[in-house]
């Protein structure tokens, strides 16, 4: 029976491989990019570097499929980000980009779009991914109630995240826990949070 338990660093390898096979709006994106790591550099491996105390995996024969990760504070997440992670990532990255890689590096490259406006009231966001063999079995609940309890003690009244318009199955699962559109206006993605507390 998969069960949800604390990151540890030997699972960054797998938290890369999940995000891929994911990262085509819940889709399978090996292949979609120059690099199948790029997405992971982005999307994942940051948060499990940065705020491993934030970082949940889903276990199911001694190896992770899926994962719950993010921060409480998105503001000082930044900080650390461009501190700290933005070297990282302009080595791995380092170009000239392929135009299939713009938009991604883009994001890697400026952590601040991820502060803005309408987002004050909800500092903490997140990011959820679980491969197909664990999705619909209650498993994503188990991690994002494992994650809203962490930052909820870490302080952080309510959480965001955003997730692609086309991706109706992850926007309908949200709502069912909880989370309400916000009034952030960007076409192709919907922006959904809610509090932190039970």
């Amino acid at each position: 029976m998969p069960t949800v338990r604390a990151y540890r660093p030997a699972d960054l390898p797998a938290l890369y491989d999940i995000c891929v096979r994911t990262g085509d709006a819940g889709q399978d994106a090996r292949g979609l990019f120059s690099s199948d790591d790029l997405l992971g550099d982005v999307y994942a491996a940051p948060y499990a570097v940065l705020e491993p105390r934030f970082t949940f995996v889903l276990e199911d024969d001694e190896r992770p499929v899926g994962y719950v990760l993010g921060t409480p504070d998105t503001t000082a997440f930044v900080g650390a980000w461009t501190q700290t992670w933005l070297p990282r990532f302009r080595q791995r990255h380092p170009g000239p980009h392929e135009a299939r890689d713009q938009d991604v590096v883009r994001a890697g490259l400026h952590p601040e779009r991820m502060i803005r406006p309408g987002l004050e009231d909800h500092p903490a966001h997140l990011h959820i991914d679980l491969l197909p063999q664990v999705q619909g079995q209650g498993f994503g609940r188990q991690l994002i109630s494992r994650f809203l309890a962490a930052v909820h003690e870490a302080g952080a009244p309510a959480v965001h995240l955003g997730a692609a318009a086309a991706n109706t199955g992850a926007i309908a699962f949200y709502h069912r826990l909880g989370f309400r559109p916000l009034p952030i206006d960007e076409p192709s993605v919907v922006y959904l949070g809610r509090p932190t507390a039970p």
